[in-house]
């Protein structure tokens, strides 16, 4: 069976998220989801994997130095944060009213925003 290489890849968290890093350095920190990078399957969280780099001096820095920044973190390192009950869970989809598909917690039952 040959991969498709241009195959749309689909993850169950979205920028805004919640989420709860499970696995790695930073387990146990919570934090917002502020971008996702779906060919690397990573996520850059707030406050979450944070790393030193060191910037030359420039026009937007001109004493250069060492500055703290989050490092993307891999999606399977991540769960989704329960908005009714703060616990990690697993996401499904359920059609609302409208009959829109909506993603719903499936511990809860809640609809994740």
């Amino acid at each position: 069976m040959e991969k498709k290489s241009n195959s749309q890849i689909k993850f169950k968290l979205r920028k805004g998220d919640l989420v709860k890093v499970i696995a790695g350095d930073s387990k146990g920190s919570q934090g917002k989801i502020t971008e996702v990078i779906l060919s690397e399957s990573r996520a850059l969280v707030e406050g979450v994997n944070m790393v030193t780099k060191h910037t030359k001096p420039n026009a937007a820095n001109p004493n250069g130095g060492i500055v703290k920044k989050e490092a993307p973190i891999h999606i399977s390192n991540l769960a989704l944060v329960d908005p009714k009950t703060g616990n990690t869970t697993r996401t499904g989809r359920k059609r609302d009213e409208q009959g829109k598909l909506v993603r719903v917690s499936k511990k809860s039952g809640e609809e994740i925003k």
